[in-house]
């Protein structure tokens, strides 16, 4: 079964600081300019926790991941960020755009730590494959830091009991992203509304939407600690990944369709990769791409793609054939999509040590 638990967040101080200059994107998101801009920003931004430089001279005692445990120490220490008092649930409010042109949107969300369990225990469900080396460098940052700077996107089916409860009072942090996505948390400490959350949830299943490899290494860091000790503590800090938790149907949730790109194939036939399609689509050839993306919006299971310098859209003929296909087997490519929007981090983590 699920389970999740209030802990006591590491916050920025908002009398030392202003959240719109330390907030930054997901670390896999963050390109070389976006980091210099946030380095610019404040000496306090979280990307210098969250990705930072490898330098000239870099040793296994001082790279960039023990600068990063320099620095988040430091800032503990001078009052940067702040430690709650009490343990809590976080009440997390997104108000953003949608990108598809629907309009503005708010989603809502529970920001928890989330008990750790391997895949083949059937509570928390993936949807990616993995890479070593995104889960090696979050490792030796965890190992570093004691601490996850950014939360888990999971999402729930709804439950018969709603979990939240929008909290009286302004909001503990409020910060804007660089793409204009208001984020609004609030602290939840009384206990009949966490009880009423934990038992909300308790027997549903999580679906991890974003931070595959995040929660790997949290699994993988969690077993380390197992075995560090001669008896583990079950309610360690180590044993739990913080956590967004997003209702499916939560109308504020935008999932928008997946990109790929797909380029350097052996041996690839244009024309035998056709009739292969045609075997379980109706191929149409259009004019645009605007009006390839209108047609899509017309229907369901529609897809588009760009051949060389043509627009198609692939409309399956038969769906249980389609389903047929991957019934038994899942792709030999990784790949990372991402059915989500404005997932970003609150300026709120749970430390491990």
């Amino acid at each position: 079964m699920a389970e999740i638990q209030p802990f006591r967040g590491v916050l920025y101080n908002t009398q030392r600081v202003e959240p719109n200059d330390v907030l930054t994107q997901p670390y896999d998101k963050i390109t070389p300019e976006m980091r210099e801009k946030y380095l610019k920003l404040s000496p306090y931004n979280l990307v210098r926790i969250e990705l930072g430089k490898e330098e000239a001279g870099d040793t296994e005692a001082n790279n960039k991941y023990t600068r990063a445990r320099d620095l988040y120490q430091a800032w503990l220490h001078d009052g940067i960020l702040r430690q709650a008092a009490k343990p809590a649930l976080y009440y997390l409010e997104q108000e953003f755009a949608a990108p598809d042109g629907s309009g503005k949107r708010t989603r809502k969300a529970l920001i928890a730590r989330v008990r750790l369990r391997r895949w083949d225990e059937g509570v928390v469900l993936p949807h990616e494959h993995t890479l070593s080396k995104p889960k090696a460098d979050r490792l030796s940052l965890l190992r570093a830091c004691g601490s996850q700077q950014g939360q888990i996107f999971m999402l729930y089916p709804r439950p018969k009991q709603n979990p939240l409860s929008h909290p009286e009072g302004e909001p503990t942090l409020t910060a804007t992203d660089d793409y204009g996505v208001v984020n609004k948390l609030w602290e939840i400490t009384d206990q009949s509304a966490i009880k009423a959350a934990q038992d909300a949830l308790h027997d549903l299943k999580f679906y991890i939407a974003d931070g595959h490899h995040r929660y790997e290494t949290a699994l993988a860091f969690r077993d380390e600690c197992r075995t560090a000790v001669e008896k583990h503590d079950p309610n360690a800090p180590s044993e739990f990944v913080m956590a967004t938790l997003v209702d499916m149907s939560d109308p504020g949730l935008a999932v928008l369709p997946t990109h790929r790109t797909v380029t350097n194939l052996a041996s690839f036939d244009r024309k035998q990769f056709r009739q292969q399609l045609a075997r379980h689509f109706v191929i149409e050839p259009q004019p645009s791409l605007e009006t390839l993306l209108g047609t899509m919006k017309t229907g369901k299971h529609l897809m588009g793609m760009r051949d060389a310098d043509e627009f198609v859209l692939l409309r399956p003929k038969d769906l249980g054939a389609l389903r047929s296909l991957f019934a038994k087997k899942t792709s030999a490519v990784g790949y990372s999509g991402r059915g989500h929007i404005a997932c970003r981090n609150s300026g709120s983590h749970t430390r491990h040590r």
